[in-house]
C-alpha cells in the first residue's frame, strides 16, 4: 500500500470522525432543546391547571350567578320585578297573603289539610290570594330545591293562575312532597314529572323548556326577597290586612280547617 493511500485513509477517517462528532453534537443539542421544551410545557400545564382550578374555585355557584341573569317575568304577575302574584276574583275586597317555601314540610301538611278549604273560599270570592314564595330552607338545609321549585312555579304561572295553583297543590301532596332533608326538587325531571299530573302542564313543551332552561330562575330569586324584606320568620305564614292569622296557640298558622275558619272569619270582619 502506498504512503499516499495510507495518508488518504487517515484523512478520510478523521473526516468521518469529525462528521460523526458534529452529528452527535447536533443530537445532544436537539435532546437538550426537547428537555427544555418539555419542562416549559409541564410548567405551563401545571400553571394552567392551577389557573383553571383557581378560576373554578372562584367561579360563582349557579344560583349566585343567576342573580345576574336577565329577569324574565312570568305572565299573570305585576310589580317592578313581576314579583306580585295575586290570584282570585277582582271583586274580592280582602287579600290573604300566603308565605310558603316549596320544601317546607309544615306547608305540605297545611296544604293537604287546609288547602281545599282555602281554594273553596278563593273560588267563592271571599278573598284574593297573594302568594309569596320563600327559599330560606335551601340555606338552612343546604341545597337548591326551594329555588328550583319556585322557578318551576313561575313557569306554571306563566301558563295560567289555575295551572300555578294546581301545580303548587301537587308539589305539596303526600305523593310528591319529599322529606325536607331530601332535595328532590332540585331535579328538573322530578318537577316535570309532578307537572304531568296537572292537565294544563302535562306534555306542555313550553313549560318544560322553561323549567329545563331556568327561564324564571332570576325571578325566583327576586320573589324570595319579599319574604326576607317582610321579616317573616317561618312558613307557612298567613296575613290579612297586615295581621297574622294564627291557630289556637296564637302563634302558628292555623293547621286545621276549624282553626282556619275561625281565624279567617275574624280577619274578614277586621
Amino acid at each position: 500500500m502506498s504512503k499516499r493511500n495510507t495518508q488518504a485513509a487517515k484523512t478520510a477517517a478523521r473526516e468521518r470522525l469529525r462528521q460523526e462528532r458534529e452529528r452527535q453534537a447536533k443530537r445532544d443539542k436537539a435532546r437538550r432543546q426537547l428537555i427544555v421544551a418539555a419542562s416549559v410545557v409541564a410548567v405551563l400545564a401545571a400553571a394552567g391547571g392551577i389557573g383553571y382550578a383557581v378560576v373554578q374555585n372562584n367561579k360563582p355557584a349557579y344560583w349566585e350567578a343567576a342573580k345576574d341573569d336577565k329577569l324574565v317575568k312570568p305572565a299573570n304577575t305585576t310589580g317592578t320585578d313581576g314579583t306580585t302574584v295575586v290570584i282570585g276574583k277582582g271583586s274580592a275586597k280582602k287579600t290573604l297573603v300566603m308565605y310558603e317555601d316549596p320544601r317546607c314540610p309544615v306547608c305540605a301538611v297545611f296544604e293537604q289539610t287546609v288547602g281545599p278549604t282555602v281554594k273553596k273560599d278563593l273560588d267563592a270570592g271571599k278573598f284574593k290570594i297573594q302568594y309569596v314564595g320563600a327559599t330560606f330552607l335551601d340555606k338552612n338545609l343546604t341545597g337548591e330545591g326551594s329555588k328550583n321549585a319556585l322557578s318551576a312555579l313561575g313557569a306554571a304561572l306563566n301558563v295560567s293562575p289555575e295551572a300555578f295553583l294546581e301545580y303548587k297543590t301537587a308539589m305539596y301532596s303526600k305523593k310528591w312532597h319529599p322529606e325536607e332533608t331530601t332535595d328532590k326538587f332540585k331535579d328538573d325531571s322530578y318537577l316535570i314529572q309532578i307537572a304531568d299530573t296537572v292537565p294544563a302542564l302535562k306534555g306542555n313543551a313550553a313549560f318544560q323548556k322553561a323549567v329545563k332552561d331556568g327561564t324564571y330562575d332570576r325571578w325566583a330569586l327576586e320573589e324570595s326577597k319579599i319574604f326576607d324584606k317582610d321579616g317573616i320568620s317561618g312558613t307557612p305564614t298567613l296575613k290579612m290586612d297586615g295581621k297574622t292569622l294564627t291557630g289556637s296557640d296564637g302563634k302558628n298558622a292555623p293547621m286545621s280547617v276549624a282553626e282556619f275558619n275561625t281565624a279567617l272569619e275574624a280577619a274578614l270582619k277586621g
